[in-house]
């Protein structure tokens, strides 16, 4: 939450806010989000380097893994902001050793929290299970940020 609010903070610093709230606008709403990945307690960031970057694979393999994702929505005409948070969990069977190989020699696990790419096509045969929703693991709950927006949008 503090770093989807930080993003919201940095954006709104840089707007004329008062352009957004004049009467009889429209309502113009600001959307931000981040996401952590959390394997056996640990926060994961993105990883830095091929070792870490295998070592959390590896450390996905046959187990779990989950993310916590903040979600804040401003509505700029009023300066309301809401936010709240959404969490999933992500199982997988055993991932050989050349999948998580390819991953790190494609390079897009360096980009991600955790080096967690649901959506790939290498990783999603080896997902067991998804505890919540998938767009929440990859980044941001579509049924959470819609309730904010409509939150958003009443306040």
């Amino acid at each position: 939450m503090l770093l989807a609010e930080a993003k919201a903070d940095a954006i709104m610093s840089r707007m004329n806010i008062s352009d957004y709230q004049k009467e009889g606008d429209q309502p113009t709403l600001l959307i931000t989000s981040d996401i952590v990945v959390v394997h056996e307690g640990i926060i994961r960031e993105k990883p830095s380097s091929k070792e870490e970057a295998r070592q959390f694979l590896k450390g996905y393999s046959g187990g779990h893994v989950s993310t916590v994702g903040g979600v804040v929505v401003t509505n700029l005409t009023t300066g309301k902001k809401l936010g709240s948070l959404d969490k999933a969990e992500v199982y997988f069977h055993d991932i050989p050793d050349e999948i998580i190989e390819n991953l790190i020699d494609e390079g897009v696990v360096f980009r991600v929290a955790g080096g967690l790419l649901l959506e790939h096509p290498l990783v999603l045969p080896f997902v067991e299970a998804v505890v919540g929703s998938s767009d929440s693991v990859m980044g941001l709950s579509k049924d959470l940020a819609n309730k904010l927006i409509h939150e958003a949008l009443l306040a």
